[in-house]
This record gives structure tokens, sequence and C-alpha cells, in this order.
């Protein structure tokens, strides 16, 4: 997501100061893309660039790039802005603007609603929470990467709209993977079955994405299996800790976590029907 966004902003004309990965050939690679400086630390991302998008795995990596101990990109942030576009916790997030803070810099969540493709054509669903002055300072750079942008108010906001879209998204998906694997085990056509999903109160986004995706066994990965349950984990603990019941969302965490134990986790989220169709595990795609 980071890379198709650096490439969508160079098309425009935007000078790409620094690029940084933990994976030092893709960072290589990515930097001569887009006549970039090829970073060897956080520190110096910082130094090269005023805006800084980070786009992380896990709360774990973001509070990494975040520490106030050690080389991080809070080194040298004063005057920088921070646009942090990873789904991580609400917790993560707030704690990453209270450490920029405190080195004089300014952090907008810009939780994305979107994959790989709109990143790389700038159509990303931008859900941005933060304060008021930075976001209209940061819109013009923001809407050059979005087709939607809305701001939603805090940083922890926005961190919590996109958890309760991807759990929706995902139940969604697990969803339309037993529908579709319970016609296969019936004996439905699958094409007609699809097809009627789309004219009845089965149609969803989902089915438009991933239902060819399931049906042909093509998991080629825009959103991961493993992502999907670290996502609905977040969902999960918000609905836990405001005491809201989510047995759907828990079934399909379930699900997506299976898949990881089954070391399916690298496949797209549209994998989930492996588990739902008949004989699909037991003969690998």
């Amino acid at each position: 997501m980071g890379s198709n966004m650096g490439r969508r902003l160079s098309d425009l004309g935007y000078t790409i100061g620094a690029v940084y990965d933990p994976v030092e050939a893709l960072t290589a690679s990515v930097a001569l893309e887009l006549n970039a400086m090829a970073a060897s630390s956080l520190p110096e991302v910082t130094t090269a660039c005023e805006v800084v998008l980070t786009v992380v795995t896990d709360d774990a990596a973001m509070d990494a790039i975040f520490s106030e101990s050690g080389p991080s990109l809070l080194n040298g942030a004063e005057g920088r802005v921070f646009i942090n576009c990873a789904t991580v916790s609400p917790e993560a997030h707030e704690k990453a603007e209270a450490a920029a803070a405190r080195a004089g810099a300014a952090t907008l969540a810009a939780s994305m609603a979107s994959s790989i493709t709109q990143a790389r054509q700038g159509t990303l669903y931008l859900m941005v929470g933060g304060g008021t002055e930075v976001f209209e300072r940061m819109k013009p750079l923001l809407a050059d990467l979005s087709t939607a942008l809305r701001h939603v108010g805090p940083v922890g906001h926005a961190a919590k709209i996109k958890a309760l879209v991807n759990m929706v998204m995902n139940i969604n998906t697990a969803g339309l993977a037993e529908g579709l694997g319970l016609g296969a085990s019936l004996g439905i056509e699958l094409p007609l079955l699809k097809e009627v999903f789309s004219q009845t109160g089965a149609n969803s986004r989902v089915l438009e994405t991933d239902g060819d995706d399931m049906i042909t066994r093509e998991h080629d990965c825009y959103f991961s299996a493993e992502h999907a349950a670290k996502d609905s984990g977040i969902a999960n603990a918000l609905a836990a800790a405001a005491g809201v019941a989510v047995p759907l969302s828990l079934a399909t965490a379930a699900q997506y976590h299976r898949m990881v134990d089954l070391g399916l986790g690298s496949l797209d989220k549209s994998g989930v029907a492996e588990l739902t169709f008949p004989g699909r595990l037991s003969s690998p795609a």
C-alpha cells in the first residue's frame, strides 16, 4: 500500500524524499523507481521528509516506529506531519499521536477502506482522524490519494470506524464463502447461484469483489486472511470493552485464525472459501 501511494504521489509531481522498509532490497527497489533516497533508518526518513506516510502491520510495529527511546521517526521530528495509514488499534494511534506531539510533530490517522489497486490509482476511501487544522493543511495531499475523503473526528475515531468496516466486510466474506460452499455441496451451478445472489438480499460488495475468486480458487493476495484475523480481533476487543455481544464477528475471526493455523494466512481473505467448499482442504490449490 505504501509503495503504491508513493507511486501515485510521484506521478502527480510530488517529491518523494525517502522510502523505508525493513526489507532492504524492497527499499532499494522502490527508492530507485521513485527517485528517492533509500533510507537505512527511520530517523533518515524524518530528516528527508516534511510529511511522512506510514503503513505498518500491527500495534507492535506502530509502537516501534514511534518509540521515544532509541532511533525512530521521532528523532528530529519537530514540525513534521505524520499520516498513519495502518489498521491498528485506536490505542496505538492515540499513543503515536501523543508521542509525536511531545516531539513537536502533528499526526493524522488516515484509515483506508480500499486496497492496492485504489492506492495506485489515487481512489482510496480515506477516513481521517486528527485535529481540524492539520487535516485542512494536509487535505490537498490526501485528496490526491483518494476519491472520497472524510474527516471523522479524533485520531482514535478513524481507527474505530475502520475496525467496524473490516469487521462487517470480514463477516460478509465468510458468509459468502459459506453460501457458495453449501451451494457447491448441493450441486447448484455456482455462476447461477452468484447471479441470483446479486439480484436479491444476498447481494454485497464482497460478492462483486470475491465471488468469482472463491469459485475459481484465485486467491492472489490483496487483503490477507492473516490481516483479516487481526482486524476482526481489533473489532472484537472494542466490542468486549463496550460490553456488546458480536457472535458473528467472533465466529468470523475463528475462521480466519483457522486459516492461519492451516498455513493459509497469506492467501487473500477470499481464501476462507477453502474452508467451506467440499473437498478443498484435502486438495490444495
